[in-house]
């Protein structure tokens, strides 16, 4: 090729990015000014072809009304592949759900976060998932597809390993998975994976349920095998606690040691979910504000933690606790006080989490109705309003926009 037309095809390249055609990878070199968000991606149906049946959808018996596992209701119309269900609207129709076994699911849901401005998620594994044949194929097959769509959207992807259900001796699967999936994607690199989220110069990888005291099946020293081997491997670490961590009180164990694993890693996620509501999150303001101050003191990236609202009645009984979202009073309160006290990301929880009644994707307006009582989004503020609170929250952090404590006005 002569030296005239590499630079031809040179220039033509550079019109093509600048003309929209052909789109500049970004690559993500910190979470500082990022707002992600937490990925479950854990839904079938019973014929998605995983032959996982109703899978975090389905109750004690099945998937129908009585029986059923989400408070949230999906928003479907914009799926490309959809499954019947025994519910029903108010006029009798048949409501459907999405799959999370389906590409077009994962495609669909990257898509709106390059639509609403929300940088990326984190993509969960659950350790108690991954070491049986099913939940591996199921978790690979959605991370598969998400990749693909963090690098056809430029999205931030990053890996975290939920350690939930993970019992003693467990740490060998997390570090024989991150080998495997290091190689599969060429994480160090950047050529597979572009759009892969780095922190200090190094793929970054999220341990989360490390220092709960509600009698795991493993504990710190599980935890400190799993961040050293993540450490000797190259990568850095984000580690996720509990609420009370820097106090090692109330939700946290009472263990010094949980201190000295967390200043072993480089970002840090406390779990506020369910801690407070709307008239009770004010004490945590103080919270945050010392729990930043303590990560500065040790130089580890602090994210704070906020999502719209609460409830699992449908999974566990109408006498658990339900956390109203006050058409997104609740939620901007927290991206106040977060962003107020001069933290500089943000972590959702959660983009696609029914089962709590955590989800900020489009969900729905108008219910099923019947046995099964389902939250509906309020139907004036349209079913993508907490991703458009969430992308608000994004724009205003990376503008550096004084953040108001009144939710803003969608004009």
């Amino acid at each position: 090729m002569t030296f005239r037309n590499s630079l031809n095809i040179g220039l033509i390249a550079c019109c093509l990015i600048f003309s929209g055609l052909v789109s500049a990878k970004k690559y993500y070199n910190s979470y500082a000014n990022l707002v992600m968000a937490g990925y479950q991606g854990w839904f079938n149906t019973t014929d998605d072809g995983l032959q996982r049946g109703w899978r975090h959808l389905g109750g004690y018996d099945g998937f129908r009304p009585g029986s059923c596992n989400i408070d949230i209701w999906p928003d479907v119309s914009e799926y490309a592949k959809t499954y019947k269900t025994n519910f029903r609207f108010a006029n009798g129709s048949v409501a459907r759900v999405f799959s999370s076994a389906d590409r077009s699911t994962i495609d669909t849901h990257f898509r709106w976060m390059k639509e609403y401005g929300i940088d990326g998620v984190f993509m969960q594994r659950f350790v108690a998932e991954i070491k049986n044949r099913s939940g591996l194929k199921h978790f690979n097959n959605v991370l598969d597809n998400a990749f693909s769509a963090a690098n056809r959207y430029n999205r931030a992807i990053c890996v975290m390993y939920d350690l939930s259900g993970m019992r003693a001796g467990d740490a060998k699967i997390v570090l024989a998975d991150i080998d495997s999936l290091s190689r599969k994607y060429d994480l160090k690199n950047r050529v597979k994976a572009p759009t892969y989220l780095f922190e200090n110069r190094k793929p970054l990888v999220c341990v989360w349920g490390v220092g709960f005291n509600d009698n795991r099946n493993y504990g710190l020293n599980d935890a400190s095998q799993i961040i050293n081997g993540l450490t000797k491997r190259g990568f850095s670490v984000m580690i996720g606690v509990p609420a009370h961590w820097r106090e090692l009180s109330n939700d946290a164990v009472a263990d010094a040691m949980l201190h000295k694993l967390i200043k072993r890693c480089d970002v840090l996620l406390p779990w506020f979910v369910g801690r407070y509501n709307e008239q009770t999150y004010s004490s945590y303001t103080k919270l945050i504000t010392e729990d930043l101050k303590w990560c500065k003191l040790n130089n580890i990236q602090y994210v704070p933690l906020v999502y719209p609202g609460f409830s699992w009645k449908n999974m566990k009984g109408n006498n658990t606790i339900q956390i109203a979202r006050n058409r997104g009073a609740f939620f901007w309160k927290q991206i106040h006080g977060a962003l107020n006290a001069g933290c500089k990301t943000l972590y959702i929880a959660m983009f696609d989490e029914m089962d709590e009644g955590t989800a900020i994707f489009k969900a729905a307006t108008e219910v099923p109705i019947g046995e099964s009582r389902f939250i509906a989004i309020d139907k004036d503020l349209g079913s993508d309003y907490y991703l458009w609170l969430a992308g608000k929250a994004a724009y205003m952090l990376q503008n550096n926009i004084k953040i108001s404590p009144v939710i803003p006005d969608r004009k």
